[in-house]
């Protein structure tokens, strides 16, 4: 029996699952759910199937409750991730420093927090929490749509009815401004700009085309780049613990290479002179406005208010460090 024993595989005698659950809020026809597809099949092929990731998009293990995801990974009903701050800030408040209005002017002050020490105190603080994250990837700065007008000043916003994610902070943000912010999940999105429900909503660019908003009436897109959403991959303790060292390196490597995969997808067509992406979406008969300096400071000025109130939840020691890494970037 002792050698029989020892002639099974250490996975084997782990206990692996057949199959594990991937989360993601939307599938392969974005940056996001194209990172999830690349970190599982460089796990399947590293792993030579011992480890087996299904994913499962439009948060569909938490009948699409984004907000939610994150407790469901604590508990084992998801066995990995790839998260929104956005969505994970409800119930880890740190993550609401990405969200911040216009704390971040440019990629290279995402690189600057994901990169530095903040973002190891975020991934710290994720750890303490129960789930065990392993790299940054990327959903890109989040500009405002609508179906009714050119957003250039504050008062632009008044009145009009905006989709925004999950969080207060992005309720007081939209409120700030004059708008009528409400809530609702992706999945409800695209409905309710379609039957005017709502005149608006605010999301990277590559979400824009994908999402083919400009067919839902979003005629006008303004770049503010007021916040960015950085997204992090994680893994259940639980299910970490059951892997061997072996596999839970093939495991890190894999997320660190679809991060990296994330964030090139996220920015591309976005940088230089003459942005490929911004092409594309003029060509759909959108216009796009671009702010001047003078214009974003109008709309920074305007929600300072709501930066002070939540950088104080966040925790003033975190912000200050953010504030602190940001200005010492290295401009791209």
């Amino acid at each position: 029996m002792a050698l029989a024993l020892a002639a099974v595989p250490a996975f084997a005698q782990s206990k692996y699952q057949a199959e594990y659950r991937l989360s993601t809020v939307v599938g392969t026809a974005f940056p996001w759910g194209k990172a999830g597809e690349r970190w599982g099949e460089i796990v399947r092929q590293r792993s030579n199937g011992r480890i087996n990731i299904k994913m499962y998009p439009g948060a569909s293990l938490v009948a699409g409750d984004q907000t939610r995801e994150f407790t469901a990974i604590r508990q084992g009903v998801i066995d990995l991730a790839i998260g929104s701050t956005i969505n994970w800030s409800p119930q880890i408040k740190e993550l609401n420093l990405f969200s911040l209005p216009f704390l971040m002017p440019d990629y290279a002050a995402i690189d600057a927090l994901t990169r530095g020490e903040v973002g190891k105190d975020l991934f710290r603080r994720l750890e303490r929490a129960g789930v065990v994250p392993l790299a940054w990837g990327e959903n890109g700065f989040r500009e405002v749509t609508n179906s009714k007008r050119e957003l250039r000043r504050p008062q632009d916003f008044k009145g009009l009815k905006f989709r925004v994610v999950g969080s207060p902070l992005f309720l007081d943000t939209f409120t700030a401004l004059g708008a009528n912010p409400t809530q609702m999940s992706w999945a409800d999105a695209q409905p309710a700009l379609a039957s005017g429900a709502v005149d608006g909503q605010e999301n990277p660019l590559t979400i824009f085309t994908a999402a083919k908003l400009h067919m839902v009436g979003q005629k006008n897109v303004t770049l503010w780049g007021y916040v960015a959403d950085p997204l992090i991959f994680v893994v259940n303790k639980e299910v970490w613990e059951s892997w061997t060292q072996e596999d839970r390196k093939i495991v890190r490597e894999a997320a660190l290479a679809a991060g990296k995969y994330c964030i090139d997808l996220a920015r591309e067509g976005m940088t230089g002179a003459s942005p490929a992406m911004l092409k594309t979406i003029e060509g759909l008969g959108v216009k796009v406005v671009k702010l001047s300096d003078q214009e974003r400071n109008a709309f920074r000025k305007a929600t300072k208010p709501v930066y002070d109130k939540w950088a104080r939840q966040i925790g003033p020691e975190l912000v200050k460090k953010a504030e602190a890494s940001v200005a010492a970037r290295k401009k791209n």
